[in-house]
């Protein structure tokens, strides 16, 4: 059997139980790809977290994630985790760099008794999205769009976004694009919920990359550029979210509840 490092994190959580739950596992060296999706199904998490050290100098470690189903592109809360895994065996650390293959370099760093996340600010734009809107329901007061799989639908009250009823399936055949629902919250500044039925994840507890886009739109439609946020999912997760120039930077905290080792022949 070979052993492998294996911690189960709480992300974006203010107690155990709460925010979305990671896998992270730290590796010495890259195992075949059909070996780390296998792993992420066995996970059944929203995302398994895979780092090493990173070779090229261009930051401290380079990461991966995989669903269930598929490796994506972005993932916030597993790299919140990812951080918190490392920061919290060096406690002479105050930051972590992470170059990734798809979304550049990000960062996390010490902040109080949490973290804060440094992810690409993705600014959507306008875009009619009538069928999107249709399987998801309700009545949709503003659509937007970033790059091929950011899908952003806001509604005039968090009562509507609570209250959603999505075809999953229909929204499941267009591939592992995010539906991002949101609108003005009530005990933070804004409210959203994510969808990403394409990439094997139902309805996704908290989604770090979906506040990539919300920063950057919400910072704009509130003329301020930071706010409180709440993913309403049945988890729930907080985040404190801030627009510095093009990067969004996403606060919260984390928690380990599992940590032991995965085995493979």
């Amino acid at each position: 059997m070979n052993n492998l490092p294996y911690y189960h994190v709480d992300a974006f959580a203010d107690a155990p139980f709460a925010g979305n739950q990671a896998a992270v596992m730290p590796l010495t060296q890259w195992l075949p790809d059909d070996i780390l999706q296998a792993i992420g199904e066995e996970n059944n998490f929203a995302e398994t977290a895979f780092y090493l050290p990173d070779e090229t100098g261009a930051a401290d470690y380079e990461l991966r994630w995989f669903t269930p189903t598929v490796e994506i592109r972005l993932c916030g809360h597993a790299t919140l985790a990812s951080g918190h895994v490392i920061l919290t065996a060096s406690p002479d650390l105050d930051e972590v760099a992470f170059r990734t293959r798809k979304a550049g370099i990000l960062q996390v760093v010490r902040d109080g008794a949490g973290y804060s996340l440094g992810l690409p600010a993705y600014a959507p734009a306008p875009k009619p999205l009538a069928d999107i809107a249709t399987l998801l329901g309700g009545d949709p007061v503003d659509t937007q769009f970033h790059e091929g799989r950011y899908n952003l639908i806001r509604y005039a009250t968090a009562d509507e976004v609570i209250d959603l009823r999505p075809d999953l399936k229909a929204l499941g055949a267009l591939g592992d694009a995010q539906f991002i629902c949101t609108a003005p919250g009530k005990d933070t500044d804004v409210l959203s919920r994510v969808f990403v039925p394409g990439a094997g994840v139902d309805e996704d507890s908290f989604t770090g990359s979906a506040h990539a886009v919300l920063t950057p739109y919400w910072a704009k439609q509130l003329g301020r550029d930071s706010f409180t946020a709440y993913q309403a999912s049945t988890r729930g997760g907080y985040v404190h979210c801030r627009l510095d120039g093009d990067r969004a930077w996403l606060g919260g905290r984390c928690f380990t509840v599992v940590e032991g080792q995965f085995q493979l022949p």
